[in-house]
């Protein structure tokens, strides 16, 4: 995640210590922390998302972890201490012991979030959500009114999320949104923003598109696209945080991100760019992401990289333990992840910013080259911004 809110306007944010190395809690390095671990507790989904990365629709799916298996799995992880643990779906709230799993998880003390389409929450289930003592929770919402109707296939779905929003504001509960930008959507940025306003929404993440599931390279926008659509939201972020509205705004899933804000910095305060680059350099981007600083189990407790790399798998909680396979390093692409730079090719390869970028997002680089070390090809940097001539030599 790219804070936004931290790296542009220069606002302290919840995150700091595990994002930025600096403030309370804080680690000696990024590559020393333990994961966030998001876990797909189940596949079934209300809604059918053209973008969804796991493939989900409204059916049952044999083979999911029981409760015993994922409360086991809850064990581990408390006793692991990971940061956080990322309850998401499909539609998480369709599975019937979900409130149990999630209590039994702040019971053992961990900080857990939600990610929700947010259409089941009503009225009394915030109230149960805000009783379990959930950090946040997230709910998607891909534009506005019609648009995120057609993006999540079912008419009505954007007044049923509004609802959600509302309700979860109305008991307290500390609620964010989250947005995949896409061709379809870019031209509600705006309309966006002025809805986390009207909303007193506390937190926004804006995802770049992954390749995966039903998510796919036809909907990416074109690097001006991306451009135009980052160059927005850094504008609005820094009209909140002029206006003393105090909004945490992120992106997600695209580490060239650090460098498009650096380059911006720079022109402007040389000075605080500086400052920023060293948080930056901190972070490590990407080099201390996937396999790193965020895990994925999914519903049948394979562990992956992240959520967006099914075709890897590390292992299996029914097996063994989650902390034990993400503490071996025998495994080949778990020690190449946390080592990656030297493996990366093309464009990341050559680029002057690896420290900040770290190669960005790797499984788009699997979906589009079948090589987990070829270059990102969504990045929309100009080959005279990483410093690279216009001929790459191979590797």
């Amino acid at each position: 995640m790219v804070n936004i809110t931290k790296l542009y306007c220069g606002a302290d944010q919840p995150a700091d210590a595990l994002r930025y190395g600096h403030g309370h809690g804080a680690a000696q390095s990024a590559s020393a922390r333990r994961p966030i671990v998001v876990w797909n507790i189940t596949r079934t989904c209300n809604l059918k998302c053209v973008h969804c990365y796991s493939d989900s629709y409204a059916q049952a799916y044999p083979g999911e972890l029981t409760n015993a298996e994922a409360k086991a799995v809850i064990d581990d992880v408390a006793g692991f201490k990971v940061p956080a643990l990322l309850f998401s779906g499909g539609e998480p709230l369709i599975r019937p012991d979900l409130l149990d799993l999630v209590a039994y998880a702040t019971g053992k003390g961990l900080r857990v979030t939600l990610s929700t389409n947010g259409t089941l929450i009503d009225e009394t289930m915030a109230g149960k959500l805000k009783a379990l003592g959930l950090t946040y929770v997230g709910i998607s919402l891909d534009g506005i009114g019609d648009t995120n109707d057609h993006f999540r296939g079912v008419k009505g779905a954007f007044d049923r999320a509004v609802r959600g929003f509302r309700n979860c504001h109305a008991v307290g509960q500390k609620v964010g949104l989250r947005l995949t930008l896409t061709r379809r959507n870019c031209q509600d940025i705006n309309q966006i923003f002025d809805f986390i306003e009207q909303e007193g929404i506390q937190r926004a993440c804006f995802y770049h598109l992954v390749y995966s599931g039903r998510g796919n390279a036809a909907d990416e926008l074109k690097p001006a696209e991306i451009r135009r659509a980052m160059d927005t939201i850094l504008a609005r972020t820094e009209d909140f945080h002029r206006r003393g509205l105090h909004k945490e705004i992120l992106t997600v899933d695209h580490h060239a991100d650090n460098v498009y804000i650096y380059l911006k910095l720079r022109e402007r305060n040389p000075e605080f760019a500086d400052e920023v680059y060293q948080w930056m350099k901190w972070n490590g981007g990407g080099a201390n992401s996937s396999g790193v600083g965020i895990a994925n189990i999914d519903t049948q407790g394979n562990v992956h990289p992240d959520q967006f790399w099914q075709s890897a798998t590390l292992g299996n909680v029914r097996q063994r333990k989650f902390s034990e396979i993400w503490s071996d390093n025998s495994v080949p692409l778990l020690a190449q992840l946390r080592h990656r730079l030297p493996f990366l090719k093309g464009r990341c390869g050559a680029c002057k910013f690896q420290e900040i970028c770290g190669g960005s997002f790797r499984v788009r680089a699997v979906q589009v080259h079948g090589d987990p070390w070829a270059e990102d090809p969504a990045c929309y940097l100009t080959d005279k911004e990483i410093g690279i001539a216009e001929t790459i030599p191979a590797r």
